[in-house]
């Protein structure tokens, strides 16, 4: 299994499997994002859900309640201090069959105590990245819309998979916006 260069990923970004698309790394005056020599760094959309105890809710993965968050749309947004939100990407991905890719966490948000949860993007699957962002400090902290949140490393497999996350019926396939949590649905 071998990680994928920046040449790599812009072939195959012609071929549609990030749009948009920075053909290069952007750096001035932003958290980065774009290609970059192993890697391409996603951005944030405008569309943040940040997590609240307004309402004193239990957070469960079987129950999940809109309750538990408020949604917030704008350049920016301010994660309270110990607290958590979801986001999506602005890029929209379409993993080749042969591919698994991991996101990782950018080191300038990690530096200042935010953590972006590591994400596999499975073989066929598509849609924008639910993005989960933690703010484990004791104090708020500013993340921006429109640039860098986390870096995507595209590995391709030794040999194609049996069933692809697409031929399963993976239940976040094609994500839209910010999916929250949910369980396959019995058969």
């Amino acid at each position: 299994m071998g990680l994928k260069s920046d040449k790599w990923i812009r072939e195959q970004a012609k071929k549609g499997m990030i749009e948009p698309f920075e053909d290069h790394l952007v750096s001035k005056g932003v958290i980065s994002y774009g290609v970059s020599s192993y890697g391409y760094d996603m951005r944030l959309s405008d569309e943040f859900k940040v997590f609240t105890n307004v309402f004193s809710e239990v957070i469960d993965p079987k129950n999940f309640t809109t309750k538990s968050f408020v949604d917030i749309k704008g350049d920016h947004v301010i994660i309270p201090p110990n607290s958590f939100a979801l986001a999506r990407s602005l890029e929209y991905f379409r993993i080749p069959r042969n591919v698994l890719c991991v996101v990782l966490g950018k080191s300038t948000y990690a530096r200042m105590g935010i953590i972006v949860n590591v994400t596999p993007l499975e073989s066929d699957w598509e849609g924008f990245v639910t993005i989960e962002i933690s703010n484990t400090t004791p104090l708020p902290v500013k993340v921006y819309a429109f640039e860098g949140i986390a870096q995507v490393l595209f590995f391709e497999g030794d040999e194609p998979c049996e069933t692809s996350y697409a031929e399963r019926k993976g239940k976040y396939q094609k994500q839209t916006g910010i999916w929250l949590p949910k369980l396959d649905k019995e058969d």
